[in-house]
């Protein structure tokens, strides 16, 4: 799809996630680390045309004014880009409901009353309206943050205890998560996710994709052959399909392979060989993967047997010198 040039390949995902949009549904994108998850959202916001909206904080319409600042005309009509309606908030068990929401302020609801809108104090999800909200890691916030979202979700408002505070919250919402992550997770419950539908992201679909982003986002210290490249690639690639692991490494592994035996090569002022890649294999690679229970090894001594096997049936690796 066109309208995605930011993520490499995930064609049906960005078809889906394209649907979705169009239909303004609130969307969850589910895929393991390092496939795009955040880059497909944040595409999201240069899709979104400018609009004439007040240049208030809610971006309240001219002909509506919702909040205190437009309401008391400290606000005006300008053109509002995409980019500038689209909020962030990254998931966490720290993350409270009035973060999120906003809360009345004790002072300014002695002064303009409890229910007033000049005595709410907005939070962030407000400031995504006629936008997208954008909630990284959406399963490490907790329940009680689920629930008070419900009802924006549903309804374009927000209930704060006792306090009915009728804010527009006009917006698209898009979350990730990690389906293969569990610690610090919480379950989303299934009143909330009917509020959504999922779009699926996967590893890239092949080699030539992942090298594409490689050489997009990776750093070049040293000339990396580009036959040795594809062979080291290929074996992060496999890592992924090997039995013994119950966690697979990330497209980052794969960067974080090229910049750092180009750098390794760098240092001693050669162009990159298979001897480079196999010196920072460990400090890339072993804390991105986990064994199976069953297999009585360390993830170093795995990996490096694991690399030894793949050099010795790779003539690209083979030939370089290990």
């Amino acid at each position: 799809m066109q309208a995605f040039t930011d993520v490499v390949g995930q064609n049906g995902a960005k078809q889906q996630l394209s649907s979705a949009l169009l239909g303004e549904r609130h969307v969850i994108i589910v895929g393991p680390p390092g496939v795009g998850k955040t880059t497909l959202a944040k595409n999201v916001a240069k899709l979104l045309p400018a609009a004439t909206l007040m240049d208030c904080e809610y971006h309240c319409q001219p002909d509506k004014p919702m909040c205190a600042e437009c309401l008391t005309k400290k606000s005006k009509p300008a053109n509002i880009p995409g980019t500038d309606r689209f909020v962030r908030v990254q998931g966490s068990p720290d993350l409270t409901v009035e973060d999120l929401l906003g809360d009345i302020d004790p002072s300014k609801a002695l002064q303009y009353g409890p229910t007033s809108k000049e005595a709410f104090t907005p939070g962030k999800i407000f400031k995504a309206n006629q936008g997208v909200l954008f909630f990284d890691e959406l399963n490490r916030c907790p329940e009680k943050l689920q629930n008070a979202l419900l009802q924006v979700l549903e309804e374009g408002h927000a209930t704060l205890g006792s306090h009915d505070v009728n804010i527009p919250a006009n917006f698209i919402f898009i979350g990730t998560m990690n389906p293969e992550e569990t610690a610090a997770t919480e379950k989303l419950s299934d009143v909330f996710l009917d509020r959504f539908d999922v779009v699926k992201l996967s590893w890239p679909d092949n080699l030539q994709d992942e090298l594409s982003i490689v050489h997009k986002h990776a750093q070049t210290f040293a000339q990396f052959p580009d036959k040795l490249l594809e062979a080291t690639i290929t074996f992060v690639r496999s890592l992924r399909d090997n039995k013994d692991l119950i966690k697979h490494p990330s497209v980052r592994a794969s960067i974080g392979l090229y910049e750092r035996a180009s750098a390794h090569a760098q240092l001693h002022k050669r162009n990159v060989g298979a001897q480079d890649v196999a010196i920072v294999l460990a400090s890339v690679l072993a804390h991105r993967i986990e064994l199976k229970p069953s297999v009585q090894k360390t993830s170093e001594d795995f990996l490096e047997k694991a690399f030894e096997d793949f050099t010795h049936a790779t003539p690209d690796l083979s030939g370089e010198g290990l």
